[in-house]
C-alpha cells in the first residue's frame, strides 16, 4: 500500500472516530495498521444521533467520493437496512464549483479545440455544481440553447484513489463486522465501483438519453432532450435547454395536477412495462412542468434497464400485491432472487401476508408505497433472497414517484389505474374481461406454476447433458443379490488362478532337473503357493464374507473408477 494511501486511511480514521466508529477501527486493526492509535473525542451531536446519522453525517465529512458512495447506496435497499437507506437519502453535494477556465480547459481536452469554437457564449455561472460534474447554460455557433455537463478536474483519478482505500477498509471490516445481510463490505464496495465508473462515462449517459427520446416519439405529453454528439465525449455531455419549471415548484390548478399526474403514471408505467428502460432518480428536482402541462425528464445518469422475462414477473408482482395474495407474492419474489440456502417459504408468506394487510387501504393517499417497499425488501434480505439490483432501483423510483403523486392528487385510486394496464398486458394470454377477484388469484398462481416448470426441467435438461445428474434406485433384495454375485465372481476368480498354478507344478514337477532330497523345487513351491491361495479363498469365505463384502467390493469399485 502506497504512503499516501496509508495517510488517507489515517485521515478516515480520525473522521470515523470522531463519529463514534472508533471501536470498529480499533477491532478492525487499523491503528495496528497505521502503527500509531489515534486519541479522538467523540463529537457531542454523534454522541446523540443514531448510527445510521452518524454513518450518513461521517460520509458527508469525508468528501466527494464517499458523498457519492452514500448517494448511490441510498438508491440499493437490498444493500442496507431500511433507517441507513432513508438517511443517506438526505445526502447532498455541498461542493464549491470549479473556475470558468477550468471548464474551457476541460472542453479543449476532451473535444480537441477551444471553447470559442465550440460555442458562441457560454454562461459563466453554472447552472448546478456537484461531486462528479457542474452544469453551464451555453449557446451552439448555430445558435441553439444548450446546457453543458463538464466532468471535474481530477475527479476520475481521485475516485480511483479513494477506491484503493476503500476496498482496503471493507477487507479488514470484514473480519469484524457481524454479516446480517447478504453482502459484504467488500461486494458492496465492487457494486458501488461499477455504478460509479458508469456515472463518471457520459458517452453511457448519452446512450441512455437517445434511448428515453426513441421511446417517447409518440407521448406527445413527454419532452426528453437532445444530445449534440459532436459537442459530447466522455467527459463533457451538452444538451437540448429546455425551459420550465420543477414540479414542486409549479402553481397548478385542481384538473391541471389531476392531468400532470395521469401522465406521470402513464409514463412510468409505459417505461417499466413497454419499453424496459425507466428513470433511475425520478426526483421533483428532475422533472419540469412545460406549458401545457407537458412534462420533461433530466439527468440519466442512473437507469435501469427490464428484460421482458422481468416485466411479466413485475406485472405478476404487482397484481399479487393489489390482490394481497401473499402466496403468490413470496413465490414471485424467491423465484426472482438468489436464495443463499434453502429458504423458509412458509414462514416468508407469512410475513408477507402480516404486511399487505397492514399497508393496502384502497387509496393512494392512505398507502404508505415507501414503508411497503422498503419492508418488503427488508423481509426478502430477512430470508437471504438477493433480490437483482434492477428490482432495488426500481423500488427507490416507485417510492420518489409516490411522493410526487401524493402531493400532486392523493386520492387516485391505486386499483383504479393499475388494473387498464395489466389487462392489457396480460390480454395475449387471458381473456381480460375475466381477470376479477378468486379467477384473478388462481391465474396469478397458474402463472408462478407456469414459468417455475420450464426453468426447473431446463435444468433438470442440463443436468442430465453435463452428466450431473443421477438416480439412485435402492432395493434390499437387489443388494443381497449383488453381494452374492460379487462373492461367487471372487472365489471363482480366485480358484482359477489357484487351478493354474497347481497345473504348472506338476509341469515343473516333470521337467524340472532341480532336485532337493529327490523332490523337484519348483513343483513343491507350486504346490505350496495353491494350498496357500486355496486356504485364503476358503478362509475368507467361511469366516470373513463381510470383510470381503466391504473391502474386496471397494477395491474393485476403486479399480473400476
Amino acid at each position: 500500500m502506497l504512503l499516501q494511501d496509508l495517510n488517507r486511511i489515517r485521515q478516515i480514521g480520525v473522521i470515523a472516530a470522531r463519529h463514534g466508529f472508533g471501536e470498529w477501527l480499533e477491532r478492525a486493526g487499523v491503528w495496528r495498521l497505521l502503527g500509531r492509535r489515534e486519541k479522538v473525542e467523540v463529537s457531542p451531536e454523534a454522541q446523540r444521533a443514531s448510527t445510521a446519522r452518524r454513518f450518513r453525517m461521517l460520509l458527508n465529512d469525508l468528501g466527494p467520493t464517499f458523498v457519492k458512495l452514500g448517494q448511490i447506496l441510498s438508491t440499493r435497499a437490498d444493500l442496507l437496512p431500511a433507517e441507513y437507506i432513508e438517511e443517506l437519502a438526505t445526502l447532498q453535494d455541498h461542493v464549491e464549483p470549479f473556475p470558468l477556465e477550468d471548464v474551457y480547459t476541460r472542453l479543449r481536452e476532451s473535444l480537441g479545440r477551444d471553447s470559442s469554437e465550440l460555442f458562441k457564449q457560454i454562461d459563466p455561472q453554472p447552472l448546478a455544481a456537484a461531486s462528479i460534474a457542474q452544469v453551464h447554460r451555453a449557446m451552439t455557433l448555430e445558435g441553439d440553447e444548450v446546457v453543458v455537463k463538464v466532468q471535474r478536474p481530477g475527479i476520475s483519478e481521485q475516485i480511483d484513489s479513494d477506491l484503493v482505500v476503500l476496498r482496503s477498509l471493507a477487507r479488514l471490516l470484514e473480519a469484524v463486522v457481524e454479516e446480517t445481510g447478504i453482502y459484504s463490505p467488500t461486494g458492496i464496495i465492487d457494486e458501488f465501483d461499477r455504478a460509479i465508473h458508469e456515472e463518471l462515462d457520459f458517452v453511457h449517459e448519452a446512450s441512455n438519453i437517445r434511448a428515453f427520446l426513441d421511446n417517447n416519439r409518440n407521448r406527445p405529453y413527454m419532452k426528453i432532450p437532445r444530445v449534440y454528439d459532436t459537442l459530447s465525449s466522455r467527459t463533457v455531455l451538452t444538451m437540448e435547454f429546455i425551459r420550465g419549471v420543477k414540479i414542486s415548484q409549479a402553481e397548478l390548478s385542481p384538473e391541471d395536477r389531476r392531468e400532470v399526474a395521469g401522465h406521470i403514471l402513464d409514463a412510468s408505467f409505459r417505461q417499466l412495462f413497454e419499453d424496459g428502460l425507466f428513470h433511475g432518480d425520478p426526483h421533483p428536482g428532475n422533472l419540469l412542468v412545460l406549458e401545457g402541462n407537458r412534462l420533461a425528464l433530466l439527468d440519466f445518469g442512473v437507469v435501469g434497464r427490464l428484460s421482458r422475462a422481468m416485466q411479466e414477473t413485475l406485472v405478476m408482482l404487482s397484481l399479487a400485491v393489489a390482490l394481497k395474495d401473499s402466496d403468490s407474492v413470496a413465490r414471485i419474489l424467491y423465484r426472482v432472487g438468489v436464495p443463499d440456502s434453502r429458504a423458509n417459504l412458509v414462514g416468508f408468506r407469512n410475513d408477507i401476508e402480516a404486511l399487505l394487510g397492514k399497508h393496502l387501504p384502497a387509496t393512494l393517499g392512505q398507502v404508505d408505497a415507501r414503508s411497503l417497499m422498503r419492508e418488503l425488501l427488508d423481509l426478502a434480505v430477512k430470508y437471504r433472497i438477493r433480490i437483482p439490483k434492477e428490482y432495488a432501483l426500481l423500488s427507490r423510483a416507485s417510492v420518489s414517484t409516490e411522493g410526487m403523486l401524493r402531493s400532486l392528487y392523493p386520492d387516485l385510486n391505486i386499483l383504479e389505474v393499475a388494473m387498464p394496464y395489466a389487462k392489457e398486458l396480460l390480454a395475449d394470454r387471458y381473456d381480460p374481461s375475466q381477470l376479477q377477484g378468486g379467477l384473478m388469484r388462481t391465474l396469478l398462481r397458474f402463472q408462478s406454476l407456469a414459468q417455475d416448470l420450464p426453468t426447473q426441467l431446463s435444468q433438470i435438461l442440463l443436468d442430465l447433458e453435463s452428466g450431473k445428474f443421477s438416480v439412485t434406485v435402492r432395493a434390499e433384495q437387489f443388494d443381497k443379490l449383488n453381494d452374492n454375485l460379487r462373492s461367487a465372481a471372487i472365489v471363482m476368480f480366485m480358484g482359477l488362478c489357484a487351478c493354474g498354478l497347481i497345473v504348472g507344478a506338476f509341469i515343473s514337477f516333470a521337467q524340472t532337473p532341480w532336485q532337493f532330497h529327490g523332490l523337484p523345487v519348483l513343483g513343491l513351491l507350486g504346490i505350496a503357493l495353491s494350498a496357500a491361495i486355496f486356504g485364503a479363498v476358503f478362509t475368507w469365505y467361511l469366516f470373513g464374507r463381510r470383510f470381503g463384502k466391504v473391502s474386496v467390493s471397494r477395491w474393485l469399485t476403486t479399480k473400476r473408477r
